[in-house]
This record gives structure tokens, C-alpha cells and sequence, in this order.
């Protein structure tokens, strides 16, 4: 007869993020995540895989709860260009506050630690770039429809800038005492908005 699971996977697999976007893939080892996830080392193989399929998993669990928030904000009726601002002031707000520059952002950090010689999580991250430059160019050419941004202001290229901006935003946010070079740099990229 087969044991049934004693604990809760979807629980399980939210702590498992949340160490790994703490700590990183390299410093969390499995005692770790047995330690914090209080399961056995076998249930954890047996439910996600290897501490390298749990990761991805976790990743994808990152992706999948912070993806929906931006296209909804940026998807509203309306002016375009107060959403887009409130968005990149969100990310250098989040990328300046002392709880949340220490975690960073778990694609940025991913992006930096993995991406460069792990192909899986690459695609990830990337993934992730890609969907938030689709849904800023998509904002940015319903605000040039509607008047709100210049007709010779190219969304796409606008829309790779914020990107690049906002993952920078959270690489400086990280590692900087001064929350203004964030501030200063968001607001600065949204003067070309105008």
C-alpha cells in the first residue's frame, strides 16, 4: 500500500522558494532545505527531484505569482502612461527598501548567479524579460495610440530601456546604502516618457 504524502507540496514548495531567493542556489544546500522545509531528504527527492529541478520548480512558482500583476495594472481602461510610471516607481521603491533589497528579485538574482552556465534557468529568466518587455511594449503603444506618448518615441525601444532599467534597479537596490541612485535613475527614465 503507498504512504500518503505528510505534508503539504504547494506548501513545501513556496518555503523552497522563498530559501532559495534568500540565500541562492549555490549557499542552500540540501540539509538546508530539509532543515526548512522539515521534510525528509527522500520525500523532497521523490516530490520535486533533485535540489536543482526544485529550484526551477520554485523559479517557476516565482514567475507564475508575479507575471499576472503587471499586464492587469498595465491592461486597465484609460491613460496608459500613469500605470507604466507607477510600475517602474513600484520596482526602484521595492529595489530602495531595506526588507526588500536584501532578497533582491529571485529572476534578477537567477539572472546573475545561474543564467550565465545553466541553460534551464536561463530560459527562465529570459522568459520572464521577454513577458515583461511584451506587456511594457503593449502599454506603450496603446499610450501612443492615445496620444500620451510622441509619435516619434519608439515603444519597443522604450520598452527594452524599462526593462533593462528595472532589472538594473534591483542589482544596484541590492547592493547600494543609497536608495536615491535608484530613485534618481527611475525618475530620469520616465522623463523620456513625456
Amino acid at each position: 500500500m503507498a504512504r500518503t504524502k505528510e505534508f503539504d507540496p504547494d506548501a513545501a514548495l513556496q518555503s523552497a522558494l522563498e530559501l532559495f531567493w534568500r540565500r541562492g542556489y549555490e549557499a542552500t544546500s540540501m540539509a538546508d532545505l530539509v532543515e526548512h522545509l522539515g521534510i525528509g531528504r527522500a520525500s523532497i527527492y521523490a516530490t520535486f527531484g533533485n535540489k536543482h529541478e526544485l529550484y526551477l520548480k520554485a523559479l517557476d512558482r516565482y514567475c507564475e505569482t508575479r507575471g499576472p500583476f503587471l499586464l492587469d495594472e498595465m491592461s486597465q481602461p484609460g491613460p496608459v502612461l500613469p500605470a507604466v510610471r507607477a510600475v517602474v516607481r513600484r520596482f526602484a521603491a521595492e529595489a530602495a527598501s531595506p526588507e526588500d533589497r536584501l532578497n533582491g528579485c529571485f529572476i534578477t538574482n537567477t539572472a546573475a548567479e545561474l543564467a550565465p552556465h545553466d541553460p534551464a534557468a536561463a530560459r527562465r529568466v529570459q522568459g520572464s524579460w521577454d513577458h515583461l518587455e511584451t506587456v511594457l511594449h503593449s502599454a506603450l503603444v496603446r499610450a501612443r495610440a492615445q496620444g500620451e506618448l510622441p509619435e516619434d518615441r519608439d515603444p519597443h525601444a522604450l520598452a527594452r530601456m524599462l526593462l533593462v532599467l528595472m532589472q538594473g534597479m534591483r542589482i544596484v537596490g541590492k547592493a547600494s546604502n543609497d536608495p536615491a541612485r535608484v530613485r534618481d535613475a527611475a525618475e530620469q527614465s520616465l522623463a523620456l516618457l513625456a
